[in-house]
């Protein structure tokens, strides 16, 4: 018996307490709302765009186009590096993406038989139908009269119907081309009617799934068995697991990448930023220990990791402090490039390499090395992360403490399902109103699924026909639809209390590391009294932005 057993549920990453932003965002691959309103949850960081395609009939929904995008840009083979995603498992919403796909791909695989069958044996009266339900889509979207066009289009389907009808009563042919001819009428409209009820059956299992995630349950666990390869000589499923595998080192890469006023991407702006700089002059009748900024960085690291035992018990929840090595990319750049070579393993920057950046790249070229504790609140909503950067010229030692906030995803992707409805008035009572349940899939929406069914093996043509999502770029899954927390007030208030004590506990560790080794520290002290002042101005900056 070999060891390769055939594919099972992917496991969900993390507890389900603090997944809300993941779960959020691999909701989107269940959606069936339009693919343009993906553009409502745009942000100043990035903007997502729609290419849009030959025919409206071909169009994907916002969950077909978002699981595409998604997929192609985070497993692709030769795909650009991707923007760590803090607050989100981003394998999770790839394993959501794919499980989505598949179950479409199941409901497509049907429809495909159904069109064969009903449509393409009698493709001209296919055609016809057709022909009219994309003369309505084009109708629906020019028309600025909504109610106008919907008479027009409907006039349109009655019409058809009705030629339909004196086709089949006035047909001058007889014998098996007058049998043809007749089926090839009534044979797309029964085919409509068997796809709609594989239709509906899908897309009560999508929204189910759409609305699990978002329920705080954790959500049905993705099933994507093409990531297990089942024998040795699967290389496909191998590849898919590697990508994966590649994903998951990429999210835990120790560099990230300052892109100037838009903050360190996947960490947001920059809201505050504190300097200690003050001169090194030894105490009386003493010398200065030599020391260099790794040795003031140690300590720093060793006071953050206490910031969980607080004095009182209501302390920080336990934070993650890490070294990061920061490389700058412009403003306006459209991909970054991670760091290579015998110093990096699996996206990480050895150790050694981290200590020597810090001690030696402070000025000029190069990257810079930054120490950062992060703190992921609000269910993973909110991430929040206070990075110290220590630089030594000449006689001025220099400590800056910035902060970065990143806020909740855009509440685009927090909506649950809704039954589709409309408000009527009554039937006596006429004065009142009451709502009323449509189907939950249309006419219009099963054609256009029945259309794009055959193509759907064939991505690209889709793509070409139908249009497609483009996603921001550099992309990252989490700061790509963040928006901003200072329009929530507690995420506010958190951000702005999480300063202090952090901003305390560092310049306590660097006064007890400099009096160890022979500094006077009254100035640093005096300093540090003074910026414990200003970090308690309540209102955040745009501290990237140098209003010179």
């Amino acid at each position: 018996m070999d060891s390769f057993s055939p594919g099972a549920q992917v496991p969900i990453q993390g507890s389900a307490g603090q997944m809300a932003a993941t779960h959020a965002l691999a909701s989107a691959a269940y959606r069936d709302d339009k693919m343009e309103k993906i553009l409502d949850a745009n942000n100043e960081w990035h903007e997502s765009t729609v290419k849009k395609g030959k025919f409206s009939l071909f169009a994907p929904n916002l969950g077909e186009a978002f699981s595409r995008a998604v997929q192609v840009r985070m497993l692709g083979g030769a795909r650009k590096p991707l923007i760590q995603s803090f607050g989100a498992e981003p394998q999770t919403v790839v394993e959501h993406c794919l499980a989505a796909t598949n179950i479409r791909r199941r409901r497509d695989k049907l429809l495909t038989l159904i069109t064969v069958f009903f449509g393409v044996v009698f493709l001209p009266g296919m055609l016809a139908w057709m022909t009219v339900f994309q003369v309505r889509s084009a109708l629906a979207k020019t028309s600025a009269d909504k109610k106008g066009s919907g008479a027009l289009g409907t006039g349109l389907l009655v019409g058809m119907g009705i030629l339909a009808v004196l086709f089949l009563l006035r047909l001058p042919f007889t014998g098996l081309l007058g049998l043809y001819l007749r089926i090839m009428v009534v044979a797309p409209v029964v085919g409509w009617f068997l796809a709609k009820r594989v239709c509906e059956r899908t897309a009560k299992d999508l929204r189910a799934r759409w609305d699990s995630l978002l329920s705080g349950g954790g959500g049905i666990g993705p099933k994507i068995p093409e990531a297990v390869p089942q024998d040795p000589n699967e290389t496909a499923a191998e590849e898919l697991r590697q990508s994966l595998e590649k994903l998951t080192a990429e999210q835990r890469s120790n560099v990230v990448f300052y892109a100037g006023p838009k903050g360190i991407l996947g960490m947001g702006t920059r809201w505050g930023s504190w300097h200690l700089a003050e001169e090194l002059i030894p105490k009386e009748g003493k010398e200065i220990h030599a020391f260099r900024t790794w040795d003031v960085i140690r300590p720093i690291h060793d006071q953050l990791k206490m910031l969980e035992r607080g004095t009182l018990k209501t302390g920080f929840p336990t934070p993650s402090v890490s070294h990061w090595i920061v490389s700058p990319v412009g403003e306006g750049a459209k991909e970054v490039a991670r760091p290579e070579g015998e110093d990096v393993v699996a996206y990480q920057v050895k150790p050694h390499e981290i200590q020597r950046i810090c001690n030696e790249n402070q000025f000029g070229k190069g990257n810079r090395h930054y120490l950062g504790v992060q703190f992921v609140l609000w269910d993973g909503q909110l991430v929040l992360t206070m990075m110290v950067t220590v630089t030594a010229l000449l006689h001025t030692l220099r400590i800056e403490v910035t902060g970065h906030a990143l806020g909740p995803v855009h509440s685009l992707f927090t909506t649950k399902p809704e039954a589709p409805k409309k408000e009527v008035s009554k039937t006596i009572r006429f004065w009142e109103t009451k709502e009323v349940l449509l189907p939950l899939i249309t006419n219009d929406e099963v054609v256009r699924l029945a259309v794009r069914a055959p193509l759907t093996w064939f991505p690209p043509v889709l793509d070409f026909l139908g249009g497609k999502l483009v996603l921001p770029e550099p992309f990252g899954l989490r700061h790509a639809w963040a928006a901003q927390p200072w329009r929530h007030r507690f995420m506010a208030d958190d951000a702005i209390r999480a300063a202090t004590p952090v901003l305390r506990a560092v310049h306590a560790a660097t006064i007890k590391m400099l009096d160890d080794h022979g500094v006077d520290t009254e100035r640093f002290t005096n300093r540090s009294m003074v910026l414990s002042g200003f970090v308690q101005d309540p209102m955040p900056k745009k501290a990237d932005v140098y209003d010179a």
